[in-house]
C-alpha cells in the first residue's frame, strides 16, 4: 500500500480526531471565558452556565469513565456498563435499521413505478416526520402488548418500531431520488431494447441509485439510534443507553461529570452504526463515482 493510499484511508480517522480535540478545546474556551452565570440579556439566556456543576472539565468527564459505577464493592467500572448498555442499545437500532430500510425502499419502489403513488405517498412520507416520535411511543407499546402473532411482544421490539420510524424516511427519499436519477437517454435506450420494468430496475436504475442511497443508509442509521435513545427513555425499557441517560440525570448536582458518561455513549453509537453502513459502500466503490451527500 503507497503512502498516499494510506493517508487516504487513514484522513477520515484524522479529521475526526481533530473534530474532538477542537470541540473539547472550545468547551474549557467557554468555560474560561464565560461568567459562571452565563450571559443573558434580559430574561434571554444567550450562553448557559459555566459552573463546575454545570460544565465539568473534559478531563473530569473523561476521569470519571473509569470510576467505580457505584460505591459498592467490586462495581464495574462506569465505561464497561456504558459499554454493555450501548450494546442493548445498538442491537435495537440494528433491528430499527432493517425495518427501516425494508420499509423505506419497498414505498421508493412503489413510488418509482407508478407516478400516482408517488403523488399519494410522498406528501404522507413527508408529513410523518412531523409527528413527534415521543408522542408515538406510548401507542405504540400499548399496542405491541395487544397483539396476538404467536409470541410474546417484548418491550425491546417496541423501541424498534418506533425508532424505525425515523429510519424508513431518508431510505424512502433517497432510495426514489435514486431511482429516477437515471438519465432519459438511458432510459429511452433500455425502452428500444423493449427490457421490462424489472430488467431496467436490476440493470439500470438500482446501479444509478448507489450513490443516493448509500447516504441515505448511513443517515439512517444514525436516526435509528436517535430513535432508539428517544424509544428507550418514552417507553421506560431498561438496559439500554437511553434508560442510563435518564437514571444518570439525577446524579447532576452531586457527580456532575457521571450524567455526561451516557451522552458519550449515545454519540459513540452513532458513529458505530455510520461507519457499520459505510462499509457496506466498500464493495459498491465502482458506483459511488457521482455519490452525493445526505
Amino acid at each position: 500500500m503507497t503512502s498516499a493510499r494510506v493517508l487516504r484511508v487513514l484522513r477520515p480517522a484524522g479529521l475526526g480526531i481533530a473534530a474532538l480535540v477542537l470541540l473539547a478545546a472550545l468547551w474549557e474556551l467557554v468555560k474560561a471565558v464565560v461568567p459562571d452565570d452565563g450571559w443573558s440579556i434580559g430574561e434571554l439566556r444567550l450562553l448557559p452556565r459555566t459552573t463546575d456543576l454545570a460544565m465539568p472539565h473534559v478531563w473530569e468527564m473523561v476521569a470519571r469513565l473509569g470510576d467505580p459505577l457505584t460505591a459498592q464493592p467490586g462495581a464495574d467500572p462506569l465505561w464497561l456498563a456504558v459499554l454493555r448498555a450501548g450494546g442493548t442499545s445498538l442491537r435495537i437500532a440494528a433491528v430499527s435499521w432493517l425495518i427501516g430500510v425494508v420499509v423505506g425502499f419497498a414505498l421508493a419502489l412503489l413510488m418509482s413505478r407508478f407516478r400516482v403513488a408517488e403523488s399519494a405517498v410522498l406528501p404522507l412520507v413527508v408529513l410523518s416526520q412531523t409527528v413527534p416520535l415521543i408522542a408515538l411511543a406510548p401507542l405504540v407499546k400499548g399496542w405491541g402488548s395487544k397483539l396476538e402473532l404467536g409470541f410474546t411482544w417484548e418491550p425491546w421490539m417496541s423501541v424498534a418500531v418506533i425508532a424505525s420510524y425515523l429510519a424508513f424516511f431518508p431510505v424512502a427519499v433517497g432510495a426514489l431520488r435514486g431511482l429516477q436519477s437515471p438519465d432519459t437517454l438511458h432510459r429511452e435506450l433500455f425502452d428500444g431494447y423493449a427490457a421490462s420494468w424489472t430488467q431496467t430496475l436490476i440493470h439500470l436504475r438500482l446501479p444509478a441509485s448507489v450513490p443516493h442511497l448509500l447516504p441515505a443508509l448511513r443517515l439512517a442509521a444514525t436516526s435509528a439510534v436517535l430513535g432508539v435513545v428517544v424509544a428507550e427513555v418514552s417507553t421506560g425499557m431498561p438496559g439500554g443507553i437511553g434508560r442510563m441517560i435518564l437514571e444518570f440525570a439525577n446524579f447532576a448536582s452531586s457527580d456532575p461529570a457521571k450524567p455526561w458518561a451516557p451522552i458519550f455513549g449515545a454519540v459513540l453509537l452513532g458513529l458505530v452504526a455510520s461507519g457499520a453502513v459505510a462499509l457496506l459502500g466498500t464493495g459498491l466503490r465502482r458506483y459511488r463515482r457521482a455519490e452525493v451527500t445526505a
